[in-house]
């Protein structure tokens, strides 16, 4: 072969290489980054938004161990929150409940123990016997239980995942499996609860009036700053897990890791995600606020109060400074006017590029103007002359 042929047969080949690559490597989502991190899966989530900053094969069903028990818990504050449990009611363990391996803090059959103290069990020491003792509770039997599990998943559109327990326990589960993407928008989910994070971010508590001590399974919560939970799970088939969730300046992360090789391997995993968000992204928020009022045509009221709903996105940091806003009203209403009305827009710019936007809505009702109105007004003019 001659030297220039060579030369454009090699460069044809390098050509071809650079466009299978292109084509086959998966391409992370709009404002997204792809990871490479020790781990069969790994989502970065801002929780008010939902916006997944970093993902790495997000959508595989994996076993997620204890993880399992963020839906578990999202049942049970949802249950509390709801009024059809509370914190003191007092739980009769079962036998089934008392039969559990793994973590737990070792009830008895027979024994009583307050809803708080259970679910401080879950939340804390990752207790199976304490998951299982209100599972049965809230729902009469794990069966029954882990039906509302899968049914409350597909509610929130978790495509990957299929329940068979509320543990995790994965010895004799055939299809026990959930993503690091669904894990994250049930944790998202369940942090709505705000009293969860008074658990979860706990190091050390107790139960049974001091008598056992409960040591928090997320060594995060000790050793990151700002760490607020969530939970931790580790079996033979999962790995080690994790959806940890954080806070700070004003931005709350959740970062899911499945399938880590060790206990520190994850941790550390899980700090280094976290730490790349809030280093490269923060939270632009816009509160609700009232506007100038806006003349009405035709109206028995001259002028409509208006307000701005409340706006929040994550961008890098760099650009928050450069958000603009911009207004989009008509020039007057016309009556009738409804109380929460939207009209008009107001939208969110970076770059001439419009990153979100929320109404402008009517704050009070502007009726239409009516001939009897008219002659009042005219009637009231006269007297003051």
């Amino acid at each position: 072969m001659k030297p220039k042929s060579a030369i454009r047969t090699l460069s044809f080949l390098l050509l071809l290489s650079t466009l299978f690559l292109l084509f086959a490597l998966p391409t992370a989502a709009e404002g997204e980054t792809s990871a490479n991190y020790p781990c069969k899966s790994l989502v970065l989530m801002e929780a008010s938004t939902g916006k997944v900053l970093l993902s790495q094969n997000p959508d595989e069903a994996l076993p997620p161990a204890s993880v399992t028990k963020v839906m578990t818990l999202l049942l049970i504050m949802e249950a509390i929150d709801s009024g059809r449990i509370s914190l003191s009611d007092q739980v009769t363990v079962s036998a089934n409940a008392a039969s559990m391996g793994g973590s737990q803090v070792y009830l008895k059959e027979g024994e009583q123990m307050a809803v708080e103290d259970l679910l401080k069990s879950i939340v804390i020491a990752s207790a199976n016997d304490a998951a299982v003792a209100l599972a049965e509770y809230l729902a009469g039997s794990v069966s029954a239980f882990v039906e509302q599990m899968n049914k409350r998943a597909s509610a929130l559109g978790m495509e990957n995942t299929h329940f068979e327990n509320p543990t995790g326990l994965d010895d004799t589960a055939e299809n026990h499996k959930t993503s690091a993407m669904d894990i994250a928008i049930m944790s998202r989910e369940l942090i709505k609860h705000k009293t969860i994070l008074e658990y979860s971010s706990i190091w050390m508590d107790s139960i049974r009036d001091g008598a056992f001590g409960l040591t928090n399974t997320n060594r995060l919560v000790r050793y990151y700053t700002g760490c607020t939970g969530l939970k931790t799970g580790s079996t033979s088939k999962a790995g080690f897990c994790i959806s940890a969730t954080a806070e700070k300046n004003g931005m709350s992360l959740i970062c899911v890791v499945m399938g880590a090789s060790t206990r520190d391997e994850r941790n550390e995993i899980a700090k280094e995600v976290l730490d790349y968000g809030y280093a490269n992204y923060a939270l632009f928020v816009k509160e609700a606020s009232e506007l100038e009022p806006l003349s009405v045509k035709g109206g028995k009221e001259d002028f409509c109060p208006l307000a701005s709903a409340a706006f929040s996105v994550v961008l890098p940091k760099g650009d928050i400074a450069s958000v603009e806003e911009k207004i989009k009203l008509p020039t007057f209403l016309k009556a009738p006017v409804k109380n929460g009305e939207a009209v008009g827009k107001l939208s969110f710019f970076l770059n001439g590029n419009e990153v979100g936007s929320v109404p402008i809505t009517a704050t009070a009702s502007v009726g239409k103007l009516t001939f009897f109105d008219l002659v009042k007004r005219v009637f009231a003019k006269a007297l003051l002359i």
